[in-house]
């Protein structure tokens, strides 16, 4: 385990999947990052990478061969590597290995950095593509779980959840689990929305974001504690919380990439939502949280 610590936030981050797995206030003890309760979401903030969601029948096609790959793809069930770490930092490496080449025939870096800064946590995802000749297909995203009752007297029904630009938004709903894209309709973000658990009876919310800079914020009714998420230049996000199930937190996922749509080819090249990453080339994903 990776221990960060400054005067605010104390945090946690596991070798396995570099989940952040705790962000404790040291100012009145509030842990903001869901416990994962295997009987609800056995997860705390699972790092989704190769591909973001769900495959049609869990399979794709690359070059005339079939691939099995499950939700969300192999990093979050992955040891990553220490590379370094400090008080208020820590990069952590996961690379392709006999493993990962039996879902996933290519060569990567997947380089994910922690920086704490006051009452901030700054996640960056680089992905480096080492092959000389072939391109690099890949989606990458977080799914953070923050806890919904951060004071005593708080429930569910009290979150409300705003999106910072205030507009509309597009809405791709699910067919779950695949994305039904070409049926997406208007969401009103132009003021915060109340959420219940029925908010997520269809499953996730997945907006398209028009903005290069959004912030999604969880507060509540009850008191002035909350996080917000402030990604740039994602496609998407997601925001999901258990169904029929019933969990104390939201998940707030930033996301480069989608689950597939109802009318996915199966081929990996015609995949909606898949960055291609040219050879010994980077790209670079981050996002930051608040915690307040």
């Amino acid at each position: 385990m990776v221990t960060l610590k400054n005067e605010y936030l104390q945090v946690e981050i596991n070798e396995l999947g570099a989940e952040l797995t705790s962000v404790r206030s040291l100012e009145n003890d509030l842990e903001y990052i869901w416990r994962a309760d295997k009987k609800i979401w056995g997860r705390h903030a699972p790092i989704l990478f190769p591909i973001v969601g769900r495959l049609k029948d869990d399979h794709y096609e690359y070059k005339g061969t079939s691939y099995e790959m499950h939700q969300h793809g192999f990093a979050r069930d992955s040891v990553f590597e220490v590379v370094d770490s400090s008080d208020t930092h820590a990069t952590l490496k996961l690379i392709d290995n006999d493993k990962t080449h039996k879902m996933y025939p290519f060569e990567f870096e997947l380089v994910v950095s922690f920086d704490l800064k006051d009452h901030e946590l700054h996640e960056t995802y680089r992905v480096y593509n080492p092959d000389a000749e072939n391109h690099l297909l890949f989606s990458v995203g977080g799914h953070p779980g923050f806890n919904t009752n951060l004071g005593a007297d708080q429930t569910f029904e009290d979150v409300k959840l705003s999106v910072a630009p205030k507009q509309s938004y597009s809405q791709i709903p699910l067919k779950a689990p695949l994305n039904d894209a070409d049926n997406a309709f208007p969401i009103d973000f132009t003021k915060s929305i109340p959420l219940t658990h029925e908010t997520f009876k269809e499953d996730a919310i997945i907006l398209e974001l028009h903005d290069p800079e959004t912030t999604v914020m969880l507060d509540n009714t009850k008191n002035d504690h909350g996080v917000a998420l402030t990604v740039e230049n994602a496609p998407y996000v997601g925001v999901w919380s258990p169904y029929p199930a019933e969990g104390s937190f939201v998940c707030i996922e930033p996301w480069w990439g989608i689950a597939d749509s109802v009318n996915s080819t199966g081929k990996l090249e015609e995949k909606m939502g898949m960055n291609d990453l040219k050879p010994q080339s980077e790209a670079s994903q981050s996002f930051e949280i608040s915690f307040f």
